[in-house]
């Protein structure tokens, strides 16, 4: 059995039930896999999932598109590459509480950010902040990132960055009043997130169990397509005490759309990554000189 190991990008949530199912019904080891899948909470985000894959310490992470640049542009280079977008769609937002009085972007101004303190993350709210007419001054702070969340909830902050087929399905079960803006709505064409990634030096030695773990993969989230509700049955032990009140229905149903069919789970759309790349540029959020073609490939996904 090869061994593969998969970080996160956050707790099991329902963007990560495919990993789950592919596990549980076998489909990793009948293709003679044997993966582990690990989460940020085992270091409470210590290391993040991409730096696990670039320290060598797992051989996939889960990442936005913007990680993806930040590692191909900083001072040492790493060469970490897409090899599959899990959502074909963008399902996360701005969100802050209903009653906030921030009735859009531009009423951040002045307002506390919580942030991940991801390279472009600040930036990217700013630029939001802007298009809506906004001056983009607004406060921002770094909490512990499993803990995010909460600081919108209690108050602490007034807006952070959050997935609508989690984080705002929590909200509704908490009876929680929020109020979303979503980067489209804003003029931002944002790309995939989350997206699947690796060490692109070791793609050609490697291929063969990495496309192996993209095929199981890829059984895993359109088994949730075809059978939802065992799906929900596999994944619900995975899911952390925290998050044991949202409904993985609900979760599921918002997420199915964007799994896509089964010929084209996980391939990216280069025009989608394309136009975002030329926005980053011209905005200037990255200065050094990167191709939207070196970010992706669908190399071990095409037949």
């Amino acid at each position: 059995m090869k061994k593969l190991k998969i970080a996160l990008d956050w707790t099991p949530n329902i963007n990560h039930i495919g990993f789950f199912v592919a596990q549980e019904l076998g489909f990793y080891k009948d293709s003679g896999l044997d993966v582990t899948i690990i989460d940020p909470s085992q270091d409470n985000y210590k290391t993040t999932p991409a730096k696990k894959v670039e320290n060598g310490d797992a051989d996939f992470a889960l990442c936005p598109t913007e990680s993806i640049i930040s590692y191909q542009t900083k001072a040492n280079s790493f060469h970490l590459i897409g090899i599959a977008a899990i959502l074909k769609k963008d399902l996360s937002a701005i969100v802050v509480k209903s009653d906030s009085g921030i009735k859009s972007p531009r009423d951040l101004d002045g307002k506390k950010y919580s942030s991940y303190e991801a390279r472009y993350e600040d930036e990217i709210v700013r630029q939001m902040i802007i298009n809506d007419g906004g001056q983009g001054e607004f406060k921002i702070g770094y909490p512990e990132k499993l803990g995010i969340w909460d600081t919108v909830l209690d108050g602490e902050f007034d807006a952070t960055w959050i997935f609508l087929n989690w984080e705002g399905v929590a909200a509704e079960a908490m009876e929680t009043p929020v109020r979303y803006f979503k980067m489209e709505d804003y003029d931002i064409p944002y790309s995939y997130s989350p997206v699947l990634v690796a060490n692109g030096d070791l793609l050609d030695d490697r291929k063969t169990d990495y496309s192996k773990f993209l095929e199981a993969t890829a059984k895993g989230f359109l088994h949730c397509k075809e059978y939802p509700q065992e799906s929900i049955a596999l994944f619900k032990k995975y899911v952390p005490s925290s998050d044991v009140h949202i409904n993985l229905d609900k979760a599921l149903e918002l997420s199915l759309p964007s799994f896509d069919a089964r010929d084209n789970w996980g391939l990216f759309d280069s025009s989608i990554i394309g136009r975002f790349v030329d926005w980053i540029k011209y905005k200037k959020l990255e200065t050094k000189t990167f191709e939207a073609a070196d970010l992706f490939t669908n190399s071990l996904l095409e037949k």
